[in-house]
């Protein structure tokens, strides 16, 4: 049973003798490694250490959410969930939605407790095992390394929807010249890259939306005033049977999953971020609203402008562009000019996710080197506190982008797709496990959970066991369609599941190397690095009294208002 008088400071004199007991864990601020227990200079030097490092200011946090959430796929990869029709695809997104939404939950609380680099990844390894930590690490800086490849190789085929005929290796190289600039100086110069693309990208969605309204009312040169037609014919759902409906639903939930995010990339940025503690929370508390707004009413409004069987959709296009489902309506009313206005939206989109997935990648490398877990050097920070090492072996290994130039371009994407989609669910279940071991850990400790978190989640611990089970299933069955009859492709298979035997595989040789121990719920640290963190809240509350009345504080006040 919880103690209603037990505090955050009787936790830490309770705990600090178990901790003693057991291997030693800290958290690493930048360049200053705190324990359980800290000598004030030492605090002191590390809040100020720190404070240089966090450089993201909430506008910008939440719009790098956003960056790093909403991406071309919502605009174009959102096509090959039409074919399962309109109704299969809206209850796959509203379905997955409700996983997304309690990973949310299951991050909400633990990150905002320890906002530190890496959280995550590192709070995987403390709350659990720490070769889970290593897995986590490693996973997501796979995925994120190929992604930035996927952007820097896609902008060529939407160029290519206009007829130009440039070298791929052109665009390549000046897509990632791009992505090291952003990246490798200040990470508020990244925030507010983030903070503008992300705004077109809204501006585009809620356009987009409204494009739908006006045009299904009959607001198009044809005058056809097609409402929901699409629905009745030729269906609300793809199959004749049901082994044929049930491997459509698999599919649209496919499409959700690689299309929806946010949680991870909130919980990367956040050891970032300006008086995390306030501003965490609130990023994480604007996912539903980007969920129910821009994924569901984005598979409600695809469903309404093309039908399933469309033939641009189920024969493919040449171009990238030319799959979206916008592009199809458009082409499909006639409308002039637009289509080529939405190709030019969906560059800003790719180059924004290039950056988040820059950002993501270079911060994955930068806390596994924090714990030990990849090549020191990687820990090095320049002055305005960006690990610059770790941005130049991204930008390095994204090289690998050009090895595309030899293949074709639509079958590498799919690929890179499909490996990225598995590692996304792998994060999800590692992220919600961690909660689950953290929820023990508070209840083992009889720690007040009222009085010793900063914020407290919704639908727990519901929340946690239903995006465990669910992230846990999809993992292995969002590869389903390679072992269909006359399906089977090595390749494709490898892509599929090759990141769980990668990343899996690493943190099991980290396991039996280190010999690194499963955490017990009453040996886990729930202290280390708590005094910081109280401390740097307290500095960010005092600044924001301190600055009420300059000018730069009432930009910062007024552009947090708009945005």
């Amino acid at each position: 049973m919880d103690q209603p008088s037990h505090s955050k400071n009787d936790t830490q004199d309770d705990y600090k003798n178990t901790v003693s007991k057991g291997p030693k864990l800290s958290i690493d601020i930048g360049q200053v490694s705190l324990g359980s227990g800290f000598e004030s200079p030492a605090l002191d030097a590390a809040v100020r250490s720190a404070v240089n490092h966090r450089r993201l200011n909430p506008r910008q946090l939440r719009f790098t959410a956003i960056a790093g959430s909403i991406g071309a796929a919502l605009f174009v990869a959102i096509g090959s969930g039409v074919t399962s029709g309109p109704l299969c695809l809206l209850c796959g997104f509203v379905f997955w939605a409700t996983v997304v939404f309690s990973v949310a939950q299951c991050q909400t609380e633990i990150v905002t407790l320890f906002p530190c680099d890496g959280s995550y990844i590192r709070l995987a390894g403390r709350m659990v095992d720490p070769a889970l930590g290593v897995t986590a690490g490693w996973n997501l800086f796979f995925a994120q390394t190929s992604y930035v490849i996927f952007e820097a190789t896609i902008i060529n085929t939407l160029v290519s929807y206009w007829g130009y005929d440039l070298s791929p290796a052109i665009l390549i190289s000046v897509s990632l010249l791009f992505y090291l600039a952003l990246n490798i100086y200040r990470a508020d110069l990244f925030g507010e890259a983030e903070f503008w693309l992300a705004l077109g990208k809204i501006l585009l969605a809620t356009g987009l939306i409204l494009y739908t309204f006006i045009v299904m009312l009959g607001g198009n040169p044809l005058h056809d005033r097609f409402g929901f037609r699409y629905w009745a014919e030729p269906g609300p759902w793809a199959g004749n049977s049901p082994s044929t409906r049930l491997e459509s639903f698999i599919s649209a939930v496919n499409v959700a999953g690689f299309c929806m995010g946010g949680p991870e990339y909130l919980s990367m940025i956040a050891g970032e971020a300006i008086d995390p503690r306030r501003t965490v929370p609130r990023a994480f508390s604007t996912i539903i609203t980007r969920l129910i707004i821009f994924f569901i009413g984005g598979a409600v409004c695809v469903g309404i402008l093309v039908p399933s069987n469309d033939s641009t959709l189920t024969n493919g296009s040449d171009t990238y562009a030319g799959s979206s489902p916008y592009v199809i309506s458009m082409q499909r009313l006639q409308i002039p000019v637009l289509p080529s206005i939405v190709n030019a939206a969906l560059i800003t989109c790719i180059v924004s996710a290039g950056n988040a997935y820059t950002f993501n990648a270079s911060r994955s490398l930068h806390a596994l080197s924090l714990d030990g877990q990849a090549p020191a050097f990687l820990r090095k920070l320049n002055k305005h506190g960006v690990p610059y090492m770790a941005v130049i072996v991204v930008m390095l290994l994204s090289c690998l982008a050009y090895l595309a130039l030899g293949s074709s371009s639509s079958k590498v994407l799919s690929w890179i797709l499909n490996f990225c989609t598995a590692a996304t669910m792998l994060n999800w279940v590692i992220m919600s496990a961690t909660w689950v071991r953290f929820n023990a850990a508070i209840k083992a400790q009889n720690v007040n959970r009222q009085t010793y978190l900063p914020i407290l989640s919704r639908w727990q611990p519901y929340a946690a066991y239903w995006a465990f089970f669910w992230a846990s299933i999809f993992l292995w069955v969002q590869g389903y369609a390679v072992f269909l009859r006359g399906k089977w492709s090595i390749t494709t298979f490898i892509f599929n599941y090759g990141i769980i035997a990668l990343a899996g595989g690493i943190g099991i040789v980290w396991k039996i190397v280190k010999r690194t121990r499963f955490h017990r719920s009453k040996e886990t640290d729930l202290v280390s690095g708590c005094d910081f963190f109280d401390a740097l809240t307290e500095h960010y509350r005092s600044q924001r009294e301190a600055d009420s009345v300059e000018v730069g504080a009432l930009r910062g006040r007024i552009m947090a208002k708009l945005f």
